[in-house]
């Protein structure tokens, strides 16, 4: 893919703040986030940047911002030169083609990096990758609500799930999430460019890493897919969310199963 890039850095944006834009800034067009300290990387493709747009979205928060236009050679090189592996505890092993293979997890994925979400390094991937360690995925099918990169259906995939539904409504994560899938010989992985969950179908598992407004909007079709004693698993949420979260749930008669926390994130996983 031979576009170039437009990279805006935020600085001084607190958690809240941070998957805040995040959201805003993919509904208006962004297609890949680096979260830092005390700071955010948001990329959209240059023929696609609006300043207006941006200063709109950005006049509701108290954060500054550097326009820098980005290459895409350089923006591959650079998440090659600063790509690192991603082991979660002893089940898995996140790394790209030009890293040794590790011989001390369980499982390993191979990534393509690219400018889609889910290398393993945020806390989201992290806790949602534990979770699913813990449950039984043998034959099961399962949906993946928001898939980046694929992490989470490969997980799945490598954990024996028949059949797997993984959408983005993002072209760039599609493409990435397809290569990374072939990378790890997951072809029961079936993955869609949409933006919404499909209108009928039923899945034993359904994973969902975005964010509180997406899952909120969306909760009434990912309870109506869930099929009877399967379980839904929730992240992309900051702790602080959690009684939000929980309200939509309980509403919708899901009862809570699990939480797990790391820093400032959370996920949650339910059932009926």
């Amino acid at each position: 893919m031979t576009r170039s890039y437009t990279e805006i850095k935020f600085t001084g944006v607190t958690p809240e703040q941070t998957d805040a834009l995040i959201a805003l800034l993919g509904e208006a067009g962004y297609e890949g986030f680096e979260e830092r300290e005390q700071s955010l990387l948001a990329y959209i493709p240059t023929m696609h940047f609006e300043s207006a747009a941006l200063d709109e979205i950005v006049g509701t928060f108290a954060v500054s911002y550097i326009k820098n236009e980005i290459e895409p050679t350089n923006w591959n090189s650079e998440w090659e030169s600063n790509f690192e592996p991603v082991t979660i505890g002893s089940f898995l092993h996140i790394r790209a083609f030009f890293h040794p293979p590790c011989e001390h997890t369980q499982h390993e994925i191979v990534i393509t990096p690219k400018m889609s979400f889910g290398t393993g390094h945020h806390a989201t991937t992290q806790l949602m990758v534990d979770e699913m360690s813990t449950l039984n995925f043998e034959n099961k099918e399962v949906f993946d609500f928001g898939t980046g990169t694929g992490i989470l259906a490969i997980v799945a995939a490598k954990l024996g799930a028949r059949r797997i539904v993984a959408i983005d409504n993002d072209p760039w994560s599609i493409e990435n999430a397809h290569e990374n899938a072939a990378a790890n010989g997951a072809a029961q992985i079936k993955f869609e460019l949409s933006d919404r969950p499909p209108t009928s179908d039923c899945f034993d598992c359904i994973v969902a890493n975005i964010n509180l407004n997406i899952l909120v909007a969306y909760m009434p079709d990912l309870v109506r897919l869930l099929q009877n004693g399967g379980q839904l698993l929730l992240s992309g949420l900051l702790c602080t969310d959690r009684t939000a979260m929980e309200t939509v749930c309980t509403s919708l008669g899901l009862r809570v199963l699990s939480v797990k926390e790391q820093g400032d994130w959370m996920m949650m996983r339910l059932a009926y």
